[in-house]
């Protein structure tokens, strides 16, 4: 039959065509469709005819084709047939729909849906046929039956959307039919519909098919929706990797039933679908602008769903495209930022921690895209390293004084910018840890920053570098090229950048030894180089080089395993041979640093600062340098037991011209000479075994001998010479302006020096001996008078060192030494001894300075001078000692007792509490994860604990308690026994160690309680001790609740103390602090609760930022409601207290000048406060019906009634306490012309500038009236009534003059005219009845 058709369709015969179509049956011709498409010949010449025999003319030909259609559909699913044939008579059937009638291509769109239903869809080929029929269905004009009604095709196609987004779809059909759609004109409506179909469908698919039907959806997005793609995109990756991390937290109670995805596959189906993202948007850049509009919205109203991993990853990739790159990194520097500000913020607020608990960290949700990346991420570590580095730049340290090491050391990032740039730091670490080809580019990168940015601080880069080369020196290797080219630039840069990179690179130079012989030439040529930074780069490089290539038989095990060549395998038999090169190595390089000896001041300083650290680390080279100090120091050094003084001064300054220089730091030389010996002593001797050479024993003998007698000698004359002996007496010149002058100041810091120096080795070898201490004092006294001499000419003449103390030479292990020995020290057998120090009090007041002056070093600095300064484990310990000598020293002998015998200087229980306050910073900077066993350390009673038992809070609570009993004691004790310097100190001791107490501890609460106590009891009239127990009263309140209560009974103090601003009316007294008396009310503690007060606006600024964020989020609606209501209940209650504060102050008489401008300000942020929540609430009513809450209501009444009357009453008293003054200077200017000019000029430009305020808040309160009404209007509730009107303006008009005029009245009324600008004189119409009418005075 289908052969007779096929005739038929050639012989151009319709009639008889038509007819045999007509003889056969529906299945008939069903099955004829079927065998000759199995057969697979001329099927579709065989449609061609059927079709040809039914024309869309007949209503016979019109079914025919439609059961051809609907026969089809269903063959070309079923998988029979071979894909050529299946797109061959898919293809012959779209030509043909488009002449099926409109109702004929409705019942096969309704065919198709009802297909789609039933899931039979198996290849989606038929799909293609679908989108012609809807295509063709939509342009259809006729009128078609839909349920009871007609609709037209276009309507008709609609609904047919419609309901195929509402039915169930067969996982397997999705991507088909996300495909399908794309070739079908929808309309914005439609296409929500079905992107919210498809997006609904991800959860119903396995994990593996989703990056396709992403594809399919992101290519759909061309026609609109590109929001609800990506947002549902990124939601769902959200969603997962969410469930992920609880899965991984919590595997055991996972129910069984949920299959849980393998980590690996979810990364690797997220990486190719951010593939997919990122080159649809190569194609389409407006998908990327909104990608980027998108995730800038989600972040205003909740971060948390806007910034999460996948959302991070997708914006670095992005990010490589450079047009998107500027914006992208901006958008994720101010996120990081607002962060890392908002984490700051919460921690200083307990109010802020109750209602809005920080949930969210994006630096650890970056981190996590770094470890997520090693899963194949490849397009996102570029993104990655581009964002590390420009963190870094973007929030480096800025240039800081007093140290190299203030930012670096400091364990704690304190400021959002500091924990910013750690953060790129961290995130350059990581991903140079997982991406091993991006290692290269990273390193050099990092060794570029460090080579350009040299005069900017460049610590942070260095550490980074440091960082890099410990986690991997063996790769580092391959690219030892970059840094041997870094290596070439040494000498241009500054010495701190120089000894920070050497020591970042230092693993690296054990592994290879090309990059150590290039540096070792480098250095070579850089000792003779002309500039002096480059000498002291090349020592500095030398001194490293010796401290960490280790030769054989060196005592100290610290860092010496030594690695061979490339495999860094350590074995003995390679150690020898290693060992013995290094010897030849080290004795070389101390042949280079000799030559040095004859260099400047500064690079002989370098060295000898170094010797001791590479004696420490490098045992075997002792003989030689102990052989160089040797040599040096005999330069200087007279022999002669009876020649005074027993050091060649002259020797050690050199002039050129009249100009004067230090050419020899020789105290510093003694000071290495001593240190270096008595580690010889204790160390070498004991370890010396019987095989060593005879011969090198003398020899190391006679240097020892040699030393120990030179400094005898020199201890003996030194404490027989008169200053006279060193040219030096009261008499001599100390002024920096003449070159005899600066020779005597240079001669003085030697001679202090080398007292100094000789102090420590005495006091060290004397082994407790009446004699040596004899000479310690001996010493100490040639010292004092010096100090005293430059002390004394300091005062006279201000150029001279005198008044900048010379840094000590003690070494902090000494200084803890000698004060336990002075003040703790009970041995029976040491107490003959030690009574000659204790004898003298300015030895002990020294002894404490100094160590003062220690701890003032480590804290700015980070290190300290002399050995092991720079090595924290010493210092720490150092520290605890010192502390626990200064502790007992304070609180077993007051000051009072000490005050009797005082001369002059500050008493050494003051110099003690000073050094504790300077321990208890220093701690928390740099030990802060060590303050434990500090605490520890300083509670003798309790000194075997486990570390884990230390409950820091207990512990600094037991040490608060000494300083409260400190602090009580002050305030009792009579007015001339009051010590203001002492109480400030005890203040400021007592705000540090409450950092240690945990907030929520009834240690904490506790302290409080006592602290208000004090401000309540105690009539403080000391102005600095009011501002610091104030300032500690307000920090310690803002950790337990919200300072307003306290701030509107300080300012009712205030008030009652400072009188009202109408002088008729008594204020009734209610003292509640004792603290506010006449003299600190103002301006002290007025502007210090002030700016307290700008705290808590700022607070509340905040959370109407959030509260506004919060109502522009339309999701899970319960939850954010509640949350809104607290906020909002709280922002309310806390500008009611607040007001009530202000409503004190602004009737308060304050004195002109800075307590009224801050108070003219802070009453306009108010206002611009008050009138942002009354936008959010505008905001509130138009998107809900809720009505507004009554405490709402009470608010704007208490702002009518409490504060916007009393602020133009305040207005009107600042502008006549100003016309005062400016008529007294009247008065002056008519007295004294001459003289007065510029005085009144003066006062004339104090007074504009303190009415400046007055317009802005005339201004802040309008605005808010303004919007009050608007908030009227939307809320039906008339808010306005609690107003009144407003009189103040920078114009004013008299009403009663103003009739005079018009009357023409006689004119006595009219001698009254004020100017016309704000600081008018004249009378004020009262602030509650409008101005036509006459002022009442106000009762």
């Amino acid at each position: 039959m289908a052969q007779h058709i096929l005739a038929l369709a050639a012989e151009e015969a319709p009639e008889r065509l038509q007819a045999a179509l007509q003889s056969l049956g529906e299945g008939e011709l069903g099955d004829m469709v079927t065998k000759q498409a199995l057969k697979g010949r001329e099927t579709a010449a065989l449609l061609r005819g059927i079709f040809k025999g039914s024309p869309c003319s007949q209503e016979s030909g019109v079914l025919r084709r439609l059961m051809v259609y609907k026969h089809c559909v269903p063959l070309v699913e079923s998988g029979d047939l071979h894909l050529a044939k299946v797109s061959e008579i898919i293809g012959l059937l779209m030509l043909e729909a488009r002449q099926l009638p409109g109702r004929a291509l409705a019942e096969l769109a309704t065919f198709f849906v009802d297909v789609i239903k039933g899931g039979s869809l198996s290849n989606g080929k038929s799909l293609e046929l679908f989108s012609t029929v809807l295509t063709a269905l939509a342009s259809s004009k006729e009128c078609l039956a839909y349920g009871k009604g007609e609709l037209n095709g276009e309507e008709f196609k609609k609904q047919l959307i419609n309901t195929l987004c509402s039915s169930k779809w067969d996982p397997r059909s999705v991507i088909h039919l996300a495909n399908m759609f794309r070739d079908v004109p929808l309309t914005a409506e439609e296409l929500q519909f079905v992107v919210e179909k498809v997006l609904r469908m991800f959860s119903k698919l396995d994990l593996q098919e989703i990056p396709p039907l992403v594809y399919q959806l992101l290519l759909l997005s061309a026609k609109g929706s590109k929001k609800a793609v990506l947002e549902g995109i990124i939601s769902f990756f959200n969603q997962l990797d969410k469930r992920q991390k609880e899965e991984q937290r919590a595997p055991q109670s996972v129910d069984l039933e949920v299959a849980t995805m393998p980590l690996d596959q979810l990364r690797h189906v997220e990486g190719t679908v951010i593939l997919h993202i990122v080159s649809v948007i190569n194609l389409d850049q407006d998908l990327g602008e909104e990608l980027i509009r998108h995730l800038k919205t989600e972040q205003q109203k909740d971060p948390c769903t806007a910034l999460c991993p996948f959302s991070v990853a997708l914006l670095l990739s992005v990010a490589v495209k450079h047009r998107l790159q500027e914006q992208i990194f901006d958008f994720l520097k101010t996120s990081i930022m607002r962060s890392c500000k908002d984490l700051q913020f919460l921690q200083g607020s307990r109010f802020l921690q109750d209602l809005f608990p920080q949930k969210y960290d994006v630096t650890a949700i970056i981190l996590e895209v770094v470890e997520n990346s090693a899963f194949g991420w490849d397009h996102v570590t570029q993104g990655l390293v581009d964002l590390g580095f420009s963190l870094m730049e973007s929030y480096e340290p800025k240039k800081p004084f007093g140290g190299k090491v203030a930012e670096t050391s400091y364990g704690l990032s304190k400021t959002p910018a500091q924990q910013a740039c750690r953060l790129g730091a961290s995130i350059l670490l990581e991903t140079f840890k997982v991406h091993e080809p991006i290692r290269s580019d990273i390193l050099e990168q990092v060794l570029n920053r460090v080579l350009t940015k040299a005069a900017s601080p460049v610590s942070h880069f260095i550490d980074l570098l440091s960082n890099i080369v410990v986690s991997a020196p063996l790769v580092l290797q391959n690219s030892s090229s970059k840094v041997t080219e870094t290596f070439d630039n040494l000498s241009f840069l500054p010495l701190d950048t120089v000894q920070g990179l050497l020591r970042a690179v230092q693993p690296l130079l054990k592994v290879s030894m090309s990059v150590r012989d290039a540096l070792i030439l480098v250095l070579h040529k850089a000792i003779f180089s002309r500039q002096l930074d480059a000498r002291k780069a090349a020592v500095a490089g030398f001194l490293l080089l010796l401290r960490n290539f280790k030769v054989l038989g060196s005592l100290s095990s610290s860092q010496c395993s030594q690695a061979i060549g490339a495999t860094q395998v350590q074995a003995d038999v390679h150690a020898c041979y290693n060992s013995a090169a290094n010897e030849a190595f080290c004795l070389e390089i101390l042949g280079s640093l000799r030559r040095c000896l004859s260099q400047q001041a500064d690079v002989r300083l370098m060295l000898y600062e170094g010797f001791y650290d590479v004696l420490r680390r490098n045992s075997q080279l002792a003989s030689s340098i102990m052989q160089t100090l040797l040599s040096q120091i005999k330069q200087y050094y007279l022999p002669q037991p009876d020649l005074l003084p027993p050091l060649k001064l002259e020797g050690c300054i050199m002039a050129q011209g009249d100009q004067v220089f230090l050419q020899e730091p020789l105290a510093h030389l003694l000071s290495c000479i001593q240190h270096c010996l008595a580690w010889y002593k204790n160390t070498v001797h004991l370890h010396q075994g019987v095989e060593d050479d005879e011969e090198e024993e003398e020899e190391d003998v006679g240097f020892q001998q040699n030393f120990e007698e030179m400094l005898d000698s020199v201890t003996r004359r030194m404490i027989k010479s008169e200053l006279e002996d060193f040219e030096l007496d009261k008499s001599a010149d100390f002024s920096l302006s003449s070159g005899v002058g600066v020779k005597n100041n240079i001669y003085a810091i030697l001679v202090m020096g080398i007292c100094e120096v000789l102090i420590e080795y005495n006091f060290n070898i004397g082994n407790f001996s009446k004699n040596k201490f004899d000479d310690v004092l001996g010493l100490f006294t040639c010292y004092n008078k010096l100090s005293e001499i430059l002390k004394e000419k300091a005062g006279k003449n201000k150029s001279i060192l005198g008044n900048k103390t010379a840094r000590s030479f003690l070494s902090m292990g000494f200084v803890s030494t000698l004060l336990t020995a002075l003040f703790r020290d009970n041995a029976q057998s040491h107490e003959e001894s030690l009574a000659v120090l204790r004898s003298s009090t300015e030895f002990l007041r020294y002894a404490v300075s100094v160590a003062l002056q220690k701890v003032q070093q480590l804290e700015e600095t980070g290190q300290t001078d002399g050995p092991d300064g720079q090595n924290p484990e010493k210092m720490f310990q150092n520290l605890c000692r010192i502390t626990r000598v200064l502790l007992w020293r304070y609180t077993s002998i007051p000051a009072v007792v000490e005050e009797s015998g005082k001369k002059k200087g500050k008493s050494i229980s003051l110099l003690c509490l000073e050094g504790l306050l300077r321990i208890f910073n220093t701690m928390q900077q740099l030990y802060a994860a060590r303050i434990p066993q500090f605490l520890q350390a300083l509670d003798i009673t309790d000194g075997d604990a486990e570390e884990a038992d230390i409950n820091v809070t207990e512990k600094a609570a037991f040490q608060i308690r000494q300083f409260q009993r400190s602090l009580v004691n002050q305030f009792s004790s009579a007015e001339d026994d009051f010590n203001s310097k002492e109480t400030q100190l005890l203040i400021t001791v007592l705000s540090t160690l409450s950092k240690l107490l945990e907030p929520a501890s009834q240690q904490f609460l506790q302290f409080l309680t006592w602290t208000v106590k004090i401000c309540k009891e105690n009539s403080l009239e000391d102005i600095p001790c009011c501002k610091g127990l104030l300032t500690l009263l307000f920090n310690l309140h803002a950790l337990y609740k919200s300072p307003v209560s306290l701030l509107r009974e300080l300012a009712q103090d205030i008030h009652a103390c400072l009188g009202d601003i109408d002088q008729d009316i008594e204020v009734e007294s209610r003292s509640h602090f004792a603290i506010v008396n006449a003299k600190t009310a103002a301006p002290t503690i007025c502007l210090l609760v002030l700016g307290q007060a700008e705290k808590v606006l700022e607070e509340v600024d905040w959370l109407i930022k959030k509260l506004n964020s919060l109502g522009s989020d339309t999701s899970d609606s319960s939850q954010i409601s509640n949350q809104t209501q607290a906020l909002e209940k709280g922002v309310i209650l806390q500008l009611g207290t607040l007001l009530t504060a202000y409503h004190e102050l602004v009737q308060t008489a304050l004195p002109a000048g800075s307590c009224v401008d801050m108070l003219l300000r802070s009453l306009s942020k108010t206002y611009a406060i008050l009138t942002s929540l009354i936008k959010h609430y505008i905001q509130v009513c138009r998107s809900t019906s809720n009505a507004i809450p009554g405490r709402l209501e009470k608010l704007v009444k208490l702002s009518g009634s409490h504060l916007t009357p009393q602020c133009y009453s305040f207005i009107t008293y600042v502008q006549n306490i100003h016309s005062e003054s400016l008529s007294f200077a009247e008065e002056k200017k008519k007295k004294k012309k001459e003289d007065e000019a510029a005085a009144i000029s003066t006062v004339m430009a104090k007074v504009l500038r303190e009415t400046k305020p007055i317009p802005n808040l005339i201004f802040a309160i309008e605005q808010y009236e303004k919007f009050l009404i608007h908030l009227s209007k939307k809320s039906k509730v008339n808010l306005m009534q609690y107003m009144k009107l407003s009189t103040s303006r920078d114009f004013r008009i008299n009403a009663s003059m103003l009739e005079s005029v018009l009357q023409e009245h006689n004119t006595e009324d009219a001698e009254n005219e004020p100017d016309n600008d704000q600081s008018s004189t004249a009378e004020q119409p009262d602030e509650n009845q409008e101005p036509k009418k006459k002022r009442q005075r106000k009762k």
